[in-house]
């Protein structure tokens, strides 16, 4: 089991992307509308910094997220926040500053400032528009996401089953006058990164790509309408596959991740892999409180969280199973099982105060991390063993995450 603690910050700055040796159109092409500006393009940058360490069993905490903020902040008021990083930010006065390359600069600054912490940063993810991120890991490594949108119309079935067979597993859904979503769908990309250009894909190689395959789906009866998919299930999962085969032919894919609706998606990667998740949400209060500690080293310890009176949060859980995949259906698990399988594990906590009113915490602060560690054996129980990783959102700031492996 893995887990990891992602602590999301913000910060506004603008860059400028440049080969000085290339020409406009070289740089048009490989940067896109980002090369060439003098002054530079604005962004509203989130950078998520992800940690992995051991949780201490007396506070509950992988390391306190005020320690978190108080060093990350540091890092970036200073270098980052309202900067013209190639003026202001080195090394981008000579490397441009690219997704990839600002995610490794943060990942480097970051691990110097928690040398002295049993959770070291691990990654981090750098969101620079809704539609694309970049991702820096600790081995050298890096992922570039790009989201891409279409409308398609479908009846969820397979050809290798009979009409019976067909209403019988998908339901209303299997309906021959068909329905329909508005799918998003993320193309992960992945490999090491020459700073000098800064980029895991050019810009118009990946725009191609992605534009070819949304033009494909896009507003079409997907059943009728797409030759390359006549012979596939026409389910999430088999369209997540689809979609991963279609774009790996022309960019170094590691997965993609197509949601259906806002709650429902299905991943395939490369190492031919299929899984779904979905997400629910329970409303609980809590305090973070240790009885063995006094009233001020719990303050010290807990801050605000520590309130005699409690406070609470809308959680937000999401919940991914792997498993065998049939290819005759184009099922991995039945959404309805799945869906309500979550939600039954969720309901006892649901409008309780945690540590007042849930056994599970008599012994264990409810902080994010034990959170995560109490429900993972309740919710794999209840998916018959078939969990694969468990995330968990007490703010849009604090994300845990618990998986089998890394």
């Amino acid at each position: 089991m893995y887990l990891t603690l992602s602590k999301r910050f913000e910060f506004a700055a603008s860059a400028r992307m440049q080969n000085p040796d290339w020409s406009p159109e070289e740089n048009g092409a490989y940067y896109g509308a980002a090369a060439g500006h003098q002054y530079g393009i604005g962004n509203n940058y989130t950078a998520y910094f992800i940690f992995h360490g051991p949780v201490d069993p007396a506070t509950g905490m992988m390391i306190n997220v005020s320690v978190i903020k108080e060093r990350v902040g540091a890092i970036l008021n200073q270098r980052w926040d309202h900067k013209f990083l190639n003026v202001d930010t080195l090394p981008f006065n000579r490397v441009p500053p690219t997704p990839e390359n600002i995610a490794r600069i943060l990942l480097l600054e970051t691990q110097a400032a928690f040398d002295d912490s049993s959770a070291k940063p691990v990654a981090v993810h750098l969101e620079v528009t809704p539609l694309t991120s970049a991702t820096a890991y600790l081995d050298g490594t890096f992922e570039r996401s790009f989201w891409i949108e279409f409308s398609a119309a479908r009846r969820t079935c397979s050809p290798h089953l009979s009409d019976d067979e067909n209403e019988q597993l998908f339901g209303v859904a299997s309906s021959k006058m068909g329905h329909g979503h508005n799918y998003r769908l993320r193309a992960t990309v992945t490999g090491r990164v020459d700073p000098d250009r800064g980029l895991l894909v050019p810009y118009q190689e990946r725009c191609s790509a992605l534009n070819d395959l949304r033009a494909m789906l896009d507003h079409k009866n997907l059943n009728e309408e797409v030759a390359e998919l006549k012979g596939w299930p026409i389910t999430t999962e088999s369209l997540a596959h689809f979609c991963y085969e279609h774009l790996s032919n022309r960019l170094p894919m590691v997965r993609v991740r197509l949601f259906e609706t806002s709650w429902f998606f299905a991943e395939y990667d490369r190492d031919s892999r299929t899984r779904a998740g979905v997400l629910r949400e329970f409303h609980a209060s809590h305090r973070l409180h240790d009885p063995k500690l006094t009233d001020e080293a719990n303050r010290a310890l807990y801050g605000k969280c520590n309130n005699p009176s409690g406070h609470g949060h809308r959680y937000r859980v999401e919940a991914t199973v792997d498993g065998e995949f049939d290819k005759r259906s184009g099922v991995l698990a039945d959404l309805n099982w799945l869906y309500e399988s979550v939600g039954n594990t969720l309901e006892p906590w649901g409008f309780k105060h945690l540590d007042a009113e849930i056994d599970d915490f008599r012994e264990r602060t409810s902080t994010g991390e034990n959170i995560v560690s109490i429900l993972w054996p309740k919710l794999d129980a209840a998916l018959a063993g078939r969990l694969y990783r468990l995330r968990l959102w007490e703010t849009e700031n604090n994300r845990f995450t618990l998986r089998k492996d890394i």
